[in-house]
């Protein structure tokens, strides 16, 4: 019996489409995979999080020009709001009155002797428009730009983190399948090997040279692999689909490009976990997030200095019932004396943030490096089982010859044929397992040392 030989990662020879899954043919890793990223959900999900980061990035520069704001105002009361009552006698001197009587008759002179009611601001209308430029503002500014850039590249790490998952889940289905369809082809050659001893052992029945018993065991051998069949079949139907839904394939009526299933050595060498360290996003990610909560700090800092903005207006009113407009330049400068209560506590607080952001950026770190070494550890035991999986195919088959020849020799018993036979086909479908789990093991690897 031989193993499928295709090239272990095939090409992508047809490009992919953007918004509608790929369909039959001939598929490979590589194509699945990217069919996987174009329509997987959690991918759609981070690349929301980036267009959002990006627009609160822009919003946050928007801080740096001037605000420029509109206001309207329309008033009616019921009274004027400035009222008094003026009594002219009281402002004229004795000398003035006397220069007024010879001037003006008595019925004028006796007008000016009672008081006069006035009332004013009753209703109105107030209209302008003022643009005010911040000078300083305790760095807030700066610091709300710098941390919408450490959004925006946070959210492009997500974006990594979650093509990781999508390419270490596209990767399982993709080998579980193939470690189905493999065994799948095991359990054919193995029928058709019993096919042939059934063959054998039915004429030697028929002749009297060997004992039905022989028959009936063979008979419940093919009954096993019948029962296998129908379990891998449903498995690989169950994957299809699993696997069409995950890549947004357009049907499950596909073909892998399946790998040649062979030792070619080791496929990679270790990296120093400190120096893969800062090529690894979980990291990139914490150094994210101590520069959050550095930024934070500066930030609650910058609420408790005093802000300078200058600006200039255009207004008009008709208070005194004539419309008039002018234009101002002003400056203004706010101390929140009020707030340095608080203020203190909250600089306090987001430097215990700082910290703790500090510590578990070293905590993860040294986590990440075991996380690594580990991988490495799976990706050489995994080999090595591999090349013992190998041996194991070859003294099975060895085992199988000879008892192939003992039986026809009538030295050895069919449950003992029967047995080597099971040993066999054990023996590859480990080799399939152990070389499936050396090709997960190098994915994991890679992503673990950040490559």
């Amino acid at each position: 019996m031989s193993l499928v030989a295709v090239p272990l990662f095939s090409q992508v020879t047809t490009p992919l489409p953007q918004r509608e899954g790929l369909g039959e043919g001939l598929l490979s890793l590589h194509q699945l995979k990217d069919s996987a990223l174009h329509h997987n959900m959690a991918i759609r999900s981070a690349q929301y999080r980036i267009d959002a980061a990006q627009e609160q990035r822009k919003e946050a520069f928007t801080k740096y020009f001037p605000s420029v704001s509109g206001t309207g105002f329309v008033f009616n009361a019921n009274k004027g709001m400035a009222e008094t009552t003026l009594n002219p006698s009281e402002m004229i001197s004795p000398e003035l009155g006397m220069a007024l009587a010879q001037s003006f008759p008595p019925e004028a002179l006796a007008a000016l002797a009672n008081p006069v009611s006035i009332s004013m601001m009753k209703n109105g209308a107030l209209a302008g428009i003022n643009a005010v430029q911040p000078i300083f503002a305790g760095g807030q500014i700066i610091n709300g730009n710098k941390l919408a850039k450490v959004g925006e590249e946070a959210a492009r790490l997500q974006l990594q983190l979650s093509e990781n998952e999508v390419e270490n889940q596209t990767e399982q289905y993709y080998w579980q399948l193939v470690s189905m369809q493999e065994k799948l082809k095991t359990i054919d050659a193995v029928d058709s090997m019993l096919a042939g001893i059934h063959k054998d052992v039915d004429v030697a029945v028929r002749a009297g040279v060997a004992m039905r018993n022989d028959l009936l065991q063979v008979q419940l051998r093919q009954n096993e692999l019948k029962s296998q069949r129908l379990k891998l079949n449903n498995g690989i139907d169950i994957v299809r689909q699993l696997l069409a839904q995950y890549c947004g394939l357009s049907t499950t009526e596909f073909t892998l490009a399946q790998p040649l299933l062979q030792d070619e050595g080791l496929a990679m060498s270790a990296i120093a976990p400190e120096s893969a360290l800062p090529n690894i996003p979980e990291y990139q990610l914490l150094q994210k997030q101590v520069e959050v909560a550095q930024l934070q700090r500066k930030m609650e800092i910058g609420k408790n200095l005093p802000s300078v903005a200058v600006g200039a207006g255009y207004n008009y009113h008709n208070m005194l019932d004539v419309d008039r407009t002018f234009a101002m330049v002003f400056a203004t400068v706010s101390i929140p004396i009020s707030d340095w209560w608080g203020g203190s506590h909250a600089v306090k607080r987001s430097k215990l943030e700082y910290q703790k952001a500090l510590d578990e950026q070293q905590d993860k770190s040294e986590l990440l490096k075991i996380r690594m070494r580990n991988a490495w550890n799976s990706v050489v035991e995994s080999y090595q089982q591999l090349a013992i999986a190998q041996q194991s195919i070859e003294q099975a088959a060895e085992n199988l010859r000879l008892n192939q020849n003992f039986y026809q020799a009538g030295t050895n018993k069919m449950s003992d044929l029967l047995e080597a036979q099971m040993l066999y086909q054990q023996s590859l479908d480990r080799r399939v397992d152990a070389f499936i789990n050396y090709q997960i093991s190098l994915l994991n690897y890679r992503q673990a040392s950040g490559q």
